[in-house]
């Protein structure tokens, strides 16, 4: 009789740990499903605000860069035949008017070179065009390589920020420990979920930021370089009334004198 009341007791103890290790289970789940992004960004604080701001301005650049960026877009080589065959007939202020008709990167440094060949001398001193060219050029590529730079700027801010926002979570961590004891270890997990998540954002938007930066310089100075060698087979089409080589077809390489 004994032996049965303890085999009782022992199995509504177990139901009870079991029915309570299932509610503890319930809880935890509830508090999964509530773990939403929203609630992330509520726990970050005040810092979730800037870190977006950067966010959505980031977006905008890449999608801008893209745009703007792309070969096609700055060096309209599909121009090329035609300027070239102007140079060939010296006809610089016609290439200068086709040039602000169709206004690019391409365009506005060859026709700053086309300015100076202009400029009322009866002889054309190419190294006055050399010099006016390579002004021009910087100047548009200072113009084209701000919103590279900005993503720059992004990625090496978001991180700093993020870091701010840890410094602050940690600092209302100590607090809550020094006010409250570790009484409330909800408010604690609270504070270190704040200190957490603003240094993971943080990097979530530098590492695309750089990413993207690097991405961008680079293409763009394979486009300068582009750019540079282009204009100069125009001007040197210029200067002696041939054609370049590099246009030539195979037919009429093969017919060149010399081996």
């Amino acid at each position: 009789m004994k032996k049965g009341l303890l085999m009782m007791a022992l199995l509504a103890v177990a139901g009870a740990a079991l029915a309570q290790g299932d509610a503890e289970a319930a809880a935890a789940a509830s508090m999964a499903d509530k773990t939403d992004l929203w609630s992330l960004l509520k726990q970050g604080g005040w810092a979730m605000f800037p870190l977006g701001a950067f966010s959505f301005f980031m977006v905008a650049l890449v999608i801008q860069n893209f745009i703007s960026l792309r070969p096609k877009t700055l060096l309209h080589t599909e121009q090329m035949p035609e300027l070239l065959e102007m140079m060939l007939q010296k006809k610089c202020k016609t290439a200068l008017i086709y040039c602000r008709k169709h206004p690019s990167m391409f365009a506005n440094t060859f026709g700053a070179g086309l300015e100076r060949c202009l400029d009322g001398e009866e002889e054309i001193d190419f190294q006055k065009v050399k010099d006016s060219v390579e002004e021009a050029s910087v100047e548009q590529m200072t113009k084209l390589m701000k919103p590279i730079d900005y993503l720059s700027i992004i990625g090496a801010s978001s991180p700093m920020l993020g870091l701010l926002g840890t410094v602050s979570g940690m600092i209302k961590a100590f607090h809550t420990m020094g006010s409250q004891g570790m009484g409330k270890p909800e408010l604690l997990a609270a504070n270190i979920g704040e200190a957490l998540i603003t240094t993971a954002t943080g990097l979530v938007i530098a590492i695309p930021s750089m990413f993207f930066f690097f991405f961008f310089k680079k293409g763009f100075q394979k486009t300068l370089a582009t750019l540079g060698r282009n204009i100069g087979f125009l001007f040197d089409a210029l200067q002696t009334g041939k054609e370049p080589v590099s246009f030539m077809d195979l037919e009429t390489l093969e017919k060149m004198e010399g081996e």
